[in-house]
Formats: C-alpha cells, sequence, structure tokens
C-alpha cells in the first residue's frame, strides 16, 4: 500500500539532467529514501510502506536541496512528494519563522493540504497556517495572526497572500521552500503576475518545486524564470487511470436528465456519484431535478460561500450525501475517496479537465466508472479527448425509451469520425471491438 492512498497524491515530473518514466510496480519502500526517523513513524502508524514513482524519484532529490520540475496527472502521489521532505528536513533543523510557502489554485485544496500536513503534526512539531479569501473579519485575524507569528509552513491562494503581505506584517525573508502546485491552473486562472509578484518577497537562494498537470509553453517559460537547473520527472501525462472503465453516451440535452435517473436508478452499489457540469448555473438546475426524482444530490460551485462549499464537502466525503454536483472546481485538489462514478453531464472544453475529472474515481488503485454525455456539438470536442488519451471509448446506445439520440459523427470537427473510425492517431486504441461492462 503507498502514501498515495493517504492523500490521492499528483505524480510528479522531472529534471534537467533526468527524465523519468515509470511503469513498475515494485516500488521503493519510504525507509529506503532517507526521511527522517519521526517522518517514517508518522508514515509508518498511517499504515503506508511503499512509495509511489513520483515520491521515489523527487523525495531523496528535494531532500538533497534540488529544485523540482513535475509534469504528472491527478491522484499519482505529488503532494505527499514535496511535503515530506519538508517535513524532513523541518524535523532535522526545526524553524522558528516561515519556512515554507505553498501556492494552490483553489481554497479547496489549500484546505486539503493544510489538513495533511496537520496530521503528521503529531510527530513532527511544524506549525501550517491556511490562506484563502471567502471567509469573513475573524477568519482574516485569525490568518493574520498566524503569519505575525511566523507559522513553519503557509499554504495560500495567491491572491489572499498578496492582501496580507502588501499591508506588510508578513515576512517572507527567510523562506528556504517555494511549492507551485496545479501551476497550469493557476496560469489558467490569470495568477501568473501574482506568482511573480509573491517570488518577489521571497529570497533569492530557496528551493523551488514546481508541479504540473501540463507542459503547456506557458508554463515552460514561467519554470524557466523560477527553477534553477531543476531535476525533472515526467510520469505518463494525460492518460486515465487503469481502474477507469469509460463509456459515453450520444444524447440530446433534453435527455440527459433522464439518462442519468436510468443510470442511478436501482443501483445503490453506487454511493459516491460526482456528475460535472460546464456552466455554475446548471449545476443548482440538476440538482433540483435529481431531488424531483428523489435522490439525495448537493451542488458546489463557486457562487456558493466558502462555509457552504466545506459544509457540502464534508456530507459527501461523510456518505451523508449521495450525488455532488459541480463545476471544473472540484475537478482538481479534491480529495475524496471511493468514487463509485463520474459523469460529465457536459462533455468539457479542455481535454486534460476531462482526465481530471474522471480522475476522481479509480484513484489508488481502485476502480470506477466514468460516463461522457455527448451531444451533437460536443463530439469534435470529444475526438479530441479521445486522440489526447489515445483511447477510442465506447460509444453506448441510449435505453429505448428515452428515444433515438444524435448519431456519432465528427467529419466536420475532428479527423475520424463516421465510417472512417480507424483514422487518426496511429496510437489509436480501439476498444468498440470489446462490449462494454460496467465494474461494480
Amino acid at each position: 500500500m503507498g502514501i498515495n492512498e493517504l492523500d490521492s497524491l499528483i505524480l510528479a515530473p522531472a529534471t534537467t539532467i533526468h527524465t523519468f518514466l515509470f511503469c513498475r510496480n515494485n516500488n521503493m519502500k519510504f525507509t529506503e529514501l532517507g526521511l527522517n526517523d519521526q517522518v517514517i513513524e508518522a508514515i509508518s502508524y498511517m499504515g503506508f510502506e511503499d512509495a509511489s514513482p513520483i515520491q521515489e524519484q523527487s523525495i531523496p532529490e528535494i531532500i538533497k536541496g534540488r529544485d523540482v520540475l513535475a509534469f504528472a496527472q491527478t491522484g499519482t502521489g505529488k503532494t505527499a512528494a514535496f511535503v515530506l521532505p519538508i517535513l524532513h528536513k523541518l524535523a532535522e533543523k526545526p524553524s522558528n519563522g516561515v519556512n515554507t510557502v505553498i501556492i494552490v489554485p483553489t481554497r479547496e485544496l489549500a484546505i486539503q493540504i493544510d489538513r495533511q500536513i496537520q496530521g503528521f503534526n503529531y510527530f513532527i512539531d511544524a506549525d501550517c497556517a491556511c490562506i484563502y479569501g471567502g471567509g469573513d473579519a475573524k477568519d482574516f485575524v485569525t490568518q493574520k495572526n498566524a503569519l505575525k507569528e511566523g507559522a513553519n509552513i503557509i499554504v495560500a491562494t495567491p491572491g489572499k497572500l498578496i492582501s496580507h503581505l502588501t499591508i506588510g506584517y508578513c515576512k517572507l525573508d527567510q523562506v528556504e521552500h517555494f511549492v507551485l502546485d496545479e501551476a497550469d491552473r493557476m496560469l489558467d486562472m490569470g495568477f501568473a503576475d501574482d506568482i511573480n509578484k509573491i517570488a518577489s518577497f521571497l529570497p533569492k537562494k530557496k528551493q523551488t518545486l514546481f508541479f504540473s498537470a501540463t507542459m503547456a509553453p506557458k508554463i515552460k517559460a514561467m519554470a524557466t524564470k523560477l527553477l534553477n537547473d531543476p531535476f525533472k520527472v515526467s510520469l505518463a501525462i494525460s492518460k486515465p487511470a487503469a481502474g477507469v472503465t469509460q463509456g459515453a453516451f450520444l444524447a440530446y440535452d433534453n435527455q440527459k436528465d433522464d439518462l442519468i435517473d436510468h443510470i442511478l436508478r436501482g443501483k445503490d452499489e453506487l454511493k459516491s456519484v460526482i456528475i460535472f457540469c460546464s456552466k455554475k448555473h446548471k449545476v443548482m438546475e440538476l440538482v433540483r431535478a435529481l431531488r424531483r426524482k428523489k435522490y439525495d444530490a448537493s451542488g458546489i460551485s463557486s457562487d456558493l460561500k466558502q462555509d457552504e462549499r466545506e459544509e457540502v464537502l464534508l456530507k459527501f466525503r461523510a456518505k451523508r450525501t449521495r450525488i455532488l454536483v459541480g463545476t471544473d472546481v472540484i475537478s482538481r485538489g479534491i480529495d475524496i475517496k471511493d468514487i463509485n462514478m463520474v459523469i460529465n453531464y457536459d462533455c468539457p472544453n479542455d481535454p486534460e479537465d476531462y482526465v481530471h475529472r474522471i480522475g476522481r474515481t479509480a484513484r489508488a488503485s481502485t476502480t470506477g466508472i466514468a460516463y461522457t454525455f455527448i451531444n451533437k456539438e460536443d463530439m469534435a470536442r470529444f475526438d479530441r479527448i479521445e486522440k489526447l488519451i489515445e483511447t477510442k471509448v465506447d460509444k453506448l446506445p441510449l435505453p429505448e425509451e428515452l428515444g433515438k439520440g444524435p448519431e456519432w459523427n465528427v467529419s466536420k470537427g475532428g479527423s475520424h469520425g463516421g465510417k472512417n473510425k480507424g483514422s487518426g492517431n496511429k496510437n489509436f486504441k480501439n476498444n468498440n471491438r470489446k462490449k462494454f461492462t460496467p465494474k461494480k
């Protein structure tokens, strides 16, 4: 059992000198990575022994002081890859001020990482402050006090940390570790200037750890600016986990609600289901539709206040809510275990988002089901997704009672479709000959 099962960690990418592509299963033990005895004790207490590939390759280099540039998708073990060696260093050499700054794109991911670090505090005496927006005046004062007192580790969203830095009581001149997590999502959200501004408050001599799911040019440009001769880890990006059984339904929009009902009706074994919508206004519409059909469903989007979002997630984690409907705010950085099924109510615009969405299920060597609903306008998008994941996803017929859906044809929007299903990417794995059988 690996620690990626502890927190649904993300696999990390690589360095300037070596690039590693990992396929083997005989991972190293944490006891072989040079970690402090207190960190090993914490890991052992939680019942974990094996390091994931990203942890195996990154942890020794981070302990050595190398900058790290990592590219990897959700669910591969990334969080522990940077948290454990940082805690190792704090255990070896305790700090009286801010030692580490971890920047993340969303408050949900900030809270998740903060909780993971807090879980080690029984064994390692390291303070952690979680800095994000959306709270009230009391929350701001709590954050301010933590920053003034010099919490050892700060986990923050960019904008809120800048708010505190601008006022002047937060000193980052002693920081030794600067971590950018989900860097591609931060740049997509327009945080490039904020990241550069935060970096200007940090000492020039520090260790920078840069984690991203994609290798877009803008990511490489920022990495070049911030990193010094980084160790690079590159792990099979943009491929869904092997345990995910994928299927796609060709459906018109007015058929989708009834199709969800058909999929879930009587399937009591599906205790945790996430449904992704591309538009936040659709989230609550779908929640109301599901509740009318007597399903236990809740919605989450950026329209909710922070405490409301946390309560929704808490109930879903505790299995008090069966169905969670949300936007891509929950496609990355949300640690919820044992998701049985993911449904893409809308086909995502970005192929990478498809990988992150369905990556919510089949985590930590488990299995899960991922369905995508495709209308006529979505076919070209899904064609691009299939090219990215190099897999042909089974196109499933609608149940008879729902009527006929659109026919698969991307001849105008993609390089294959209609009768010519074999064209396009030569590396396609054509799974259409196999009968689709959902895994329970």
